[in-house]
């Protein structure tokens, strides 16, 4: 049984709050099925932006970078994502020290 992408962003936004890392959803996709991409704001005019993706050799999920570089260039390629996809969640994580807790038991 999967949870739902709601379900998801709401634990996932809870874990980041309970370790003090500033986090709010930039769009909200469909809430049982969206795809979720995660965009870390390291503060510094740089970003990086993960989406989860399922891997053929071991089965699992796991979160795969899809850009990083300039924030405007991130920025632009999710703007990208989000035109091919309605349903996507977008979620921005602001850390200066580059925490994104996607690499946690439990996130995959």
């Amino acid at each position: 049984m999967r949870l739902t992408a709601e379900l998801w962003v709401s634990a996932y936004l809870t874990r980041l709050r309970l370790e003090n890392i500033p986090a709010f959803v930039v769009h909200k996709g469909d809430a049982t099925a969206g795809a979720i991409l995660i965009k870390l704001n390291t503060l510094d005019g740089q970003a990086v932006g993960y989406q989860r993706r399922f891997d053929l050799m071991t089965g699992e999920r796991i979160w795969d970078e899809l850009v990083s570089g300039a924030e405007a260039d991130v920025d632009q390629s999710i703007a990208k994502e989000r035109s091919f996809d309605a349903d996507l969640w977008v979620i921005e994580v602001e850390d200066k020290a580059g925490r994104h807790l996607l690499d946690e038991p439990g996130l995959a």
